[in-house]
């Protein structure tokens, strides 16, 4: 049997001893070498396998090894070992006789892996040792930080940039793992953890897609959004139509959504005039409110309208300003 160095490569995010059937057949067989103890060497010991731990360079042990035993593995620790991997191929680009080498994944990260990387980091520095500032941060404290990161985001999608609204959007989830961290903190009773808050989203999204998850017909976009308006009605059991709706969001934004609302429950919303309200900022207020109803009824988003003649405004004061 040829002489053979098996890298053996795992996902740290997965629980230690979850490996592939061909990843235990050649940890049972061969003798297996690791840089360091860690919960995926107690698991492959305690499955049978004899593993040594070695310290400093692995390069020369692992061909002492080979030459004793024709195969050996090199368990790899947590950040794949790639710098081992390099001198082995340069070592056996010199000398191929001394042994073939192989790369072996015993399990890959699944899709979301690094969400887990996030819970950790923020863990750590919303823990004792960690970053005071974040440690002394509430949910209160932290409110302005989560508007300010989700208009950045919405500005990285009106700007069709997506490298920035992939930063940006890491940005809001800080913010959302951040506070979720923070709620473990809370008293017994009233915390709750980013699994209950990915739980409820799961929950809610099976619930709300019975055409995707329950077998329920599909049928025409209208017909899925009757539905999920119909289940989240009964989920939530609201007084009003417009219970709900968040009233710190720009006004004009908020009286477009209000006015939505409204017209989905089939109800008429009589439009304060203008003409009679007894001072100037009701009667701009009153204007305003008409011209949100006049673009709904026109199929324009009166927010984005503004926005954009807004920002045309500003290239235009830009432009000219005198040069510094």
């Amino acid at each position: 049997m040829s002489a053979r160095i098996v890298l053996l490569v795992t996902s740290p995010r997965l629980p230690a001893g979850l490996l592939t059937a061909a990843a235990w057949d050649v940890v049972r067989r061969h003798p297996v070498l690791t840089g360091a103890e860690s919960e995926l060497v107690t698991a492959v010991r305690q499955a049978g396998a004899d593993v040594t731990v070695v310290g400093g360079s692995a390069t020369q042990p692992l061909f002492d090894a080979v030459a004793a035993h024709g195969t050996v593995v090199w368990l790899a620790g947590p950040a794949g070992d790639e710098a081992l991997a390099r001198e082995l191929g340069l070592r056996l680009a010199r000398e191929p006789g001394l042994a073939e080498m192989e790369l072996m994944y015993g399990s890959w990260d699944p899709p979301g892996a690094r969400l887990l990387d996030a819970v950790a980091v923020l863990d750590r520095l919303a823990s004792p040792g960690g970053d005071p500032w974040k440690r002394a941060q509430t949910h209160r404290s932290l409110a302005g930080y989560l508007l300010e990161e989700s208009y950045e985001a919405y500005d990285a999608i009106i700007a069709d940039d997506t490298d920035a609204l992939r930063e940006e959007l890491g940005d809001v989830l800080l913010q959302v793992v951040l506070h979720a961290r923070l709620a473990e903190e809370l008293p017994e009773g009233e915390r709750w953890t980013i699994d209950d808050v990915a739980g409820g989203l799961v929950d809610k999204m099976i619930r709300r897609n019975p055409h995707v998850f329950a077998g329920l017909e599909a049928g025409s976009l209208e017909e899925i959004t009757e539905n999920w308006e119909r289940i989240k009605k009964v989920e939530k059991a609201r007084d009003s139509v417009l219970d709900g709706i968040a009233l710190s969001q720009p006004a004009l934004a908020l009286a477009t959504q209000i006015l939505d609302r409204a017209a989905r429950a089939g109800l008429t919303v009589v439009l304060p005039s203008p003409d009679v309200q007894p001072d100037e900022e009701t009667r701009l207020g009153a204007s305003l409110l008409a011209a949100v109803a006049a673009a709904r009824e026109a199929n324009l988003d009166p927010e984005k309208a503004l926005r954009h003649t807004t920002l045309t405004t500003a290239d235009a004061i830009r432009a000219s300003e005198p040069k510094p």
